[in-house]
């Protein structure tokens, strides 16, 4: 039985979250900035940070003339902070490339540093409502339980596209709304650890309720722990950059006291190799620190690996 798209839009006029990209006007640089901060990061963390950073830089090229350090500043907490640096670059090429507009092609979205597959379609689809399936894990979640009648989702693939797009409308609006009605049902009703049927709009029409709800395994890759990791190394290093007034703190005795003094050494190696931090007259400092803007913004290394993100393996189930 195919999913009763009028049923899932009903539902979502009524249970969506108010978000601020989905409000009216919002814009494509915001919504591009929302789904860059919203990679492995929940919603509630994401919005004040948005807010602060759209006040800051309204525009791409607000963005573009400033430092990189300043957007790694700017990001804060928010974790992975090589997405500070990605941001950073693909406002350079949006200023330089298309005039300071955010492109509505997703091949042109695609070719922005930072911005995958997920991503480009998601700015396409939500900021200038063009009909492209958008495919996150939680999509893949309603999609796997309500139509093929699976527990949990397998690994990513390119069927999980053309599953998408055989359940879109075919007229862009009603698209749009299908794709982010999806979204927020996986998110709010259809979780990952519980599927609360009863508040369900499609439950009539699910696969897996109607087989009895069967265990068919969960094969999705598990996050590293934090506590202890490179990761959070980085993050501890990355801390004292930005509360450095100067941006900068010098080698010698930076993170003396922590616990594996190869691991720190590792991840400070780790963040010169990202375009994170630079090495300079016995200081470590944050990229393009002490340099003018202009500079800054042409003359940075972001590092070898700056791919086009794939957000849609990244996204957090609970955005």
């Amino acid at each position: 039985m195919p999913v009763p798209a009028a049923d899932l839009q009903r539902w979502y006029a009524a249970s969506a979250r108010d978000l601020p990209w989905r409000r009216q006007g919002f814009g494509a640089w915001g919504v591009l900035v929302s789904e860059f901060m919203l990679q492995q990061t929940p919603v509630a963390r994401v919005i004040p940070h948005l807010e602060a950073w759209l006040a800051r830089w309204p525009t791409p090229a607000d963005l573009a003339a400033s430092a990189p350090a300043d957007a790694v500043h700017q990001w804060a907490n928010l974790g992975y902070p090589r997405r500070a640096l990605w941001l950073h670059r693909a406002a350079v090429e949006i200023h330089e490339r298309h005039d300071g507009r955010v492109p509505r092609d997703v091949d042109a979205l695609k070719a922005l540093t930072g911005v995958g597959d997920y991503t480009a379609r998601a700015v396409a689809t939500f900021a200038y409502g063009d009909r492209h399936p958008v495919v996150d894990t939680n999509t893949r979640r309603v999609i796997a339980r309500a139509v093929d009648a699976r527990s949990q989702p397998g690994p990513p693939s390119a069927r999980d596209l053309a599953a998408m797009d055989a359940l879109l409308p075919r007229e862009r609006e009603p698209a749009a709304v299908f794709n982010a009605a999806v979204m927020e049902l996986g998110a709010l009703v259809c979780t990952s650890r519980t599927a609360r049927c009863d508040e369900c709009p499609i439950r009539d029409a699910c696969a897996w309720r109607a087989a009895g709800y069967p265990d068919t395994g969960d094969a999705r890759r598990r996050q590293a722990r934090y506590e202890g990791s490179d990761r959070q190394a980085r993050g501890a290093v990355l801390r004292a950059l930005r509360h450095s007034p100067s941006g900068s703190v010098a080698l010698d005795g930076l993170l003396d006291g922590w616990p594996d003094p190869v691991q720190r050494d590792r991840a400070i190696d780790s963040l010169i190799t990202d375009g994170l931090a630079e090495a300079w007259a016995g200081e470590l400092r944050l990229p393009g620190a002490g340099h003018s803007s202009s500079s800054a913004s042409r003359g940075l290394t972001y590092g070898s690996d700056s791919p086009a993100y794939d957000a849609e393996a990244a996204r957090p189930a609970t955005a």
